[in-house]
């Protein structure tokens, strides 16, 4: 039995549907609602004490950190291969799938909630808005959910989130120059764990990036086509999410223009 603790709207817990869908794999989802404060709940803490998703069971044991589940799903069901089979291109997945947790994960919490997460509680009182960041157990996302929820864009920690995806576009098409995919020439959990980061930058409207690197971006059109992409990370896609986001796009095309001049 696997079941699976996730949130629509999350890029940790899509890369992790994707991988399972890869594996033609069946799950039991438990979605949680992290605006609600699902994650903070003592029941799920119990899980996952760092209060964020996802968090798979497999059998009744707990497995956190989507890098950590990805792996274990290629490793527990090994048919059809999530890594590449020789030594090399296992490390060349690695080291991307590591720039992730080591960088590009919090530019890209920053960045959505700078462009539009921060607009759904400053609708909310100021009491809410407390307790909400109170709640948050890392006192460094603490601090910077304060900083973005006070100064939007303006905020210190926006521009250097923006420079991370920079320098990883540009080491992307670097790579892409030499294989198909990221770990060589087989679609590996590398390419997998990108994906909704990907469709993040677009939803938020940062397509400049794509139009200013060609094999990026043609690799990223393939990644997208994955029936695995496109059932768990498109087609979850929340429709009120998508609206704000739609809403929000002009100002962060408008800051991003500033930005480059």
């Amino acid at each position: 039995m696997l079941t699976l603790y996730h949130n629509d709207m999350s890029v940790c817990a899509a890369k992790v549907r994707s991988a399972l869908r890869e594996k033609k794999l069946e799950w039991n989802g438990i979605h949680l609602d992290l605006r609600a404060g699902d994650a903070q709940k003592p029941e799920y803490l119990k899980l996952n004490p760092k209060a964020v998703v996802p968090t798979l069971v497999h059998d009744g044991r707990v497995i956190i950190e989507s890098t950590v589940i990805c792996e274990f799903i290629d490793d527990q069901w090994p048919d059809p291969p999530l890594k590449p089979r020789d030594g090399y291109g296992r490390a060349r997945m690695r080291f991307w799938t590591k720039q992730l947790d080591e960088g590009v994960h919090v530019a890209t919490g920053t960045l959505s909630f700078g462009v539009a997460f921060r607009h759904q509680w400053l609708a909310r009182s100021e009491s809410d808005r407390a307790k909400w960041l109170a709640g948050n157990p890392q006192p460094e996302q603490r601090q910077r959910l304060q900083s973005i929820l006070e100064k939007g864009l303006d905020s210190p920690y926006v521009t250097p989130a923006f420079e991370r995806y920079l320098k990883l576009f540009s080491d992307l098409e670097s790579a892409l120059e030499h294989s198909k995919w990221l770990a060589g020439e087989s679609f590996s959990l590398a390419d997998i764990s990108y994906a909704p980061y990907l469709a993040r930058l677009k939803q938020l409207g940062f397509n400049a990036l794509f139009e200013r690197y060609p094999r990026t971006a043609e690799w990223s059109h393939r990644v997208e086509g994955r029936p695995s992409v496109l059932e768990d990370v498109q087609r979850w896609s929340n429709p009120h999410y998508l609206a704000l986001f739609a809403e929000k796009r002009s100002e962060a095309t408008t800051w991003l223009s500033r930005l480059v001049a």
